[in-house]
């Protein structure tokens, strides 16, 4: 892609900051949406809960990226912070789906953040892009949330909805608490271990995000997760090699249950999913493998 102008929702998360390191590198003008008065001209003023964006200052934008939204795993999911993980996601990219639909010119792109728990728990069923939504929480969230961008698409910006995986990184995320464990000799499997863990490279997510942005043809949902999702057992086993710890500790699903509440059943969950679309598309992963995503991610 040329040098452009790309708007970024969720530019100080985990991938959000990954992005822009990238896309800032490579020439692009960023400009930041932040929930707080703008202090420089790269940052735009928007408020997810209260569905308003500064349109104005999306102006001469190329392509608009929304990865923001309440962390699933930052809380127990009580009803009220239920309530937050979903109108962060589903009432923010209404509001910027909207404010891209009304942009002269339109952006060339829209690309939304969503999640493999669209499909809920498959077990060891692999899906791909072509599977239902599965039951829950997480699946109905997700269909709300791709759903919402629809004014963008209907007003004929090409759309893509990213369904992440879990991103190994040291930085943040899920993996994040991880790390510091495993390398404290504390790691372990969760429950009994045999439940799939889709995952994904912070590094080949970004190049994901890069790709969906640049191919003009891609459109609709593709699935960010490495080739080969592996069980927590195997992850675990892994993550000992790298680190060089003992992986002893397990965390017994009771536990989890009484520890996590509702969201344990995600934990202890599996889901078995294939990048089946991304790979159609031509695109390369750098660290398909979880034991480089894991060196890769301990390098930083």
């Amino acid at each position: 892609m040329e040098a452009s102008r790309i708007a970024v929702a969720g530019a100080s998360g985990l991938i959000g900051a990954a992005l822009v390191r990238s896309l800032t590198a490579d020439g692009h003008e960023v400009v930041r949406l932040v929930r707080r008065t703008p202090r420089t001209k790269d940052e735009v003023e928007w408020d997810p809960e209260r569905q308003y964006v500064d349109a104005a200052g999306l102006n001469g934008c190329d392509a608009v990226v929304n990865l923001a939204g309440a962390g699933v795993g930052d809380h127990r999911w009580t009803d009220a912070y239920k309530r937050k993980i979903r109108d962060s996601r589903v009432l923010g990219t209404a509001a910027l789906a909207e404010a891209a639909a009304s942009l002269s010119p339109l952006p060339r792109v829209f690309v939304n953040g969503s999640a493999i728990g669209f499909y809920g728990a498959t077990g060891e069923r692999a899906v791909d892009e072509s599977a239902p939504p599965g039951d829950g929480f997480l699946p109905s969230l997700c269909v709300e949330w791709e759903e919402a961008a629809a004014p963008a698409e209907e007003a004929g910006v090409r759309t893509v909805f990213a369904r992440t995986g879990l991103v190994v990184s040291a930085e943040g995320g899920a993996w994040g608490r991880l790390f510091p464990l495993f390398k404290a000799g504390l790691g372990g499997r969760l429950g009994d271990g045999r439940q799939y863990w889709s995952y994904i490279a912070l590094h080949d997510h970004v190049a994901a995000l890069r790709h969906l942005l640049d191919t003009e043809s891609l459109s609709g949902p593709f699935n960010l997760t490495a080739p080969q999702p592996l069980t927590n057992r195997e992850i675990t086993a892994a993550m000992g090699r790298v680190l060089h710890r003992p992986t002893l500790f397990a965390v017994p699903a009771p536990a989890l249950r009484l520890v996590l509440g509702e969201m344990a059943g995600d934990v202890l969950g599996s889901q078995r999913v294939l990048p089946t679309r991304l790979l159609e598309s031509g695109f390369s992963f750098a660290f398909p493998g979880i034991e480089d995503a894991i060196r890769a991610a301990a390098r930083g």
